[in-house]
């Protein structure tokens, strides 16, 4: 078993050193974080507090898609309990027993890219929304990864085409603004589709969110929600990506014909299909953020909260926080320590190398570079809230004045680790990655720059 962050600073820190006492504060913050999001408590707390909502008669059918999908259908559950007449889960694969019982169907899609059994999770909730009638109620749980983990390829795509697209769209460093955009048309249920195969029905859509500004068109690509985007913004994000050339012949074809009118744009706001639509986002990293702000004064930190709409490339963002966190010892601005600066959003890592890691531990290495001669009173940690740093283990990593060196010392190159997006072997050997599993929820990312005096 993989040790945790608590057991691995034992052994690789003083006892009551300035990193060890930081780094217990960081992680008391960072809990207080995830629990302020837990999303069975979001949606059964909303729920019971609109009883009005569904509707007092009316059958109510259940689609959860997302990183929380199954802790969002427990929340709802907990208050319908049998007024729900049916109901899907697709979840991310290994994170959810699969399987059909009584009446919910519960399927382990794929994340980042997407997989057969997402594609069978897909089609189970577009059967389920179309055999809807007028008196019915479809309520949908929605979370970040909801694009990956429901995918239905449009009639002449197939799986592959989906995954080879989507693979090349996160190795350009694309936004998840432009992959989604790409993704809502090649894909039946994304950009409102899903409202469209549920209407007459009634729609009520509760959303945890996991994108910057929580657009209700991109997160999950808005199953339930207009689509503002058109077949021209996916093909000039391929231009911009400079991707034209590599993706599937089919996928080019497809969006060109769209362009061409050939194909029917995505549901705008005025289509009939939203009249009985409405959706709530019920938990977002402002949630969060002021979760874990609100602990650090309890632990004795003055608090600045920076900004919940971080993005950009991320080892560019570990460094600019990185200097912030050097100012606030040098000079005591804009906090002077003990003293906690939060910033919330999501970063994106354009691939160069062949290396593992993830946008949190990419930035905390580039944090790491910045903050070298700097002492131990200072740590950046960034932290992914679903618990998953990419295709790694890890949620995140920590780094402190010394992080540098100590890699050094153990045979790596930071500068060559950082160039070949690497920072997982580096961070693994020296202790300081933050390993929580998959949270149940997803909120984007947080990075806290704390110092002490």
């Amino acid at each position: 078993m993989k040790a945790t962050l608590e057991e691995t600073m034992a052994k690789t820190t003083p006892p009551d050193s300035s990193f060890e006492h930081l780094r217990r504060d960081v992680m008391d913050c960072l809990r207080a974080a995830t629990a302020a999001v837990e999303p069975a408590a979001l949606v059964s707390d909303f729920l019971a507090a609109r009883p009005e909502l569904l509707g007092g008669e009316s059958r109510v059918s259940v689609a959860a898609v997302g990183k929380a999908a199954q802790a969002m259908m427990s929340g709802a559950r907990r208050v319908l309990a049998e007024r729900i007449h049916a109901g899907v889960v697709i979840a991310p694969e290994g994170t959810v027993e699969t399987g059909t019982s009584e009446d919910l169907e519960v399927f382990g899609g794929g994340h980042p890219v997407p997989n057969e059994a997402g594609v069978r999770g897909a089609e189970t909730i577009r059967q389920l929304a179309s055999d809807l009638g007028e008196d019915d109620v479809l309520l949908c749980l929605i979370s970040g990864g909801g694009s990956a983990l429901m995918t239905l390829p449009e009639p002449g795509l197939s799986l592959a085409d989906l995954r080879a697209t989507t693979d090349a769209l996160l190795r350009s460093g694309a936004t998840i603004q432009q992959l989604n955009c790409v993704r809502k048309h090649l894909d039946q249920l994304k950009g409102g589709g899903l409202a469209v195969a549920a209407a007459p029905a009634r729609i009520v859509a509760l959303v945890l969110s996991d994108v910057v500004g929580d657009p209700l068109d991109v997160i999950a690509s808005g199953p339930v929600s207009p689509d503002p985007t058109t077949f021209t913004d996916a093909l000039q994000v391929l231009a911009e990506r400079e991707l034209e050339a590599s993706l599937p012949v089919a996928v080019r074809s497809h969006l060109t014909c769209g362009a061409r009118g050939e194909r029917p744009e995505n549901p705008k706001a005025d289509d009939p299909a939203f009249a009985r639509s409405e959706v709530h986002i019920i938990g977002s990293n402002r949630l969060a953020a002021a979760a874990a702000l609100a602990r650090a004064k309890e632990l004795g930190y003055e608090t600045l909260l920076l900004s919940t709409v971080l993005a950009g490339e991320a080892r560019e963002a570990g460094q600019v926080l990185a200097t912030m966190g050097l100012e606030m010892l040098r000079s005591g601005q804009p906090l002077a320590p003990p003293a906690l600066l939060l910033a919330a959003g999501e970063t994106t890592v354009t691939v160069r190398g062949n290396g593992r890691g993830g946008r949190n531990q990419e930035l905390t290495l580039g944090a790491a570079l910045a903050l070298e001669d700097a002492d131990e009173n200072l740590v950046v940690a960034s932290f992914g809230t679903d618990g998953i740093d990419g295709p790694t283990d890890a949620a995140g990593a920590i780094a402190c004045g010394t992080t540098a060196q100590r890699a050094r010392e153990l045979g790596f190159d930071p500068v060559r680790s950082l160039h070949n997006n690497d920072s997982h072997p580096l961070f693994e050997a020296l202790g300081d990655l933050i390993r929580t599993g998959p949270t149940g929820t997803n909120v984007l990312d947080l990075v806290l720059v704390m110092a002490r005096p």
